[in-house]
């Protein structure tokens, strides 16, 4: 973390998992434990039909919600799918955007993770943009051109004052869900390659200023080792934010003047 030029960010991502009534639940057991986290922001990327009641839920406190995903277009013909502007009204402040499971399962490529970007940031959301590698591209050597790829298209077309607002989460896709973690020095590596990215396309001031976030399995074990490094600003939780406790933990790990 570097709590000079940048908010270090925890974020979860509750992905297909709990009900409105589990939601409520979980609230009961979080808000007691939130302080003021003044060294970070909290965040709940909350399944899209129960973001009105968490942002009722947790209004009382500075927690934030965040969408899953979001639609690039404004309205259409696309089944199922939600707008940005549908997730604003109802009081997300954020929106995850390319997460690897999006791209495995719904087709996402990095060319409508572009569209969504812009789509989040012109309607005034925070968009969250995942990027990361497989194992087999890892094992190639190819995990700094595959990032480099990524961000380079993620923030096409972007000024310098909305990629301040992007949030960018590493998430190598071997270590999503498998329990399987990045060594903070590998975590740290990436992070540091997607800042120098930035640099080259914005320039230094703007590439200090935008939160880089670690997404692969962090847990209350291994997220203060995680957060020491300097270029992870904060994490993308999956497991570990369904449980308050948990959870609690990681945004303890970064409540820390560093």
């Amino acid at each position: 973390m570097n709590l000079k030029y940048r908010k270090t960010i925890i974020a979860g991502n509750w992905k297909m998992n709990k009900t409105l009534s589990e939601t409520r639940a979980y609230a009961e057991a979080l808000k007691p434990q939130l302080g003021k986290h003044k060294w970070c922001e909290v965040v709940l990327c909350v399944p899209a039909v129960n973001i009105p009641g968490a942002v009722k839920l947790f209004k009382d406190t500075r927690l934030a919600i965040g969408g899953e995903n979001c639609h690039y277009e404004a309205s259409g013909a696309f089944t199922g799918e939600v707008t940005v502007e549908m997730l604003k009204e109802v009081g997300a402040k954020y929106v995850i955007i390319g997460h690897s499971e999006r791209r495995q399962y719904y087709n996402e490529t990095d060319l409508t993770v572009n569209k969504k970007v812009h789509a989040a940031l012109e309607a005034g959301l925070r968009p969250i943009v995942c990027v990361g590698e497989s194992l087999e591209q890892r094992e190639l050597d190819v995990t700094e051109e595959l990032i480099t790829y990524q961000v380079k298209i993620a923030l096409a077309g972007l000024t310098e004052s909305q990629v301040r607002r992007v949030v960018i989460a590493y998430e190598p896709i071997w270590a999503i869900g498998t329990g399987k973690t990045a060594t903070a020095e590998q975590a740290g590596a990436v992070c540091s390659h997607i800042r120098g990215v930035i640099r080259k396309l914005y320039g230094a001031r703007v590439a200090r200023a935008v939160t880089i976030q670690y997404g692969g399995s962090m847990n209350a074990k291994n997220a203060a080792e995680l957060l020491a490094q300097p270029d992870i600003d904060g994490g993308l939780i999956g497991g570990a934010s369904l449980k308050p406790d948990d959870f609690m933990a990681i945004i303890n790990a970064a409540n820390q003047e560093a």
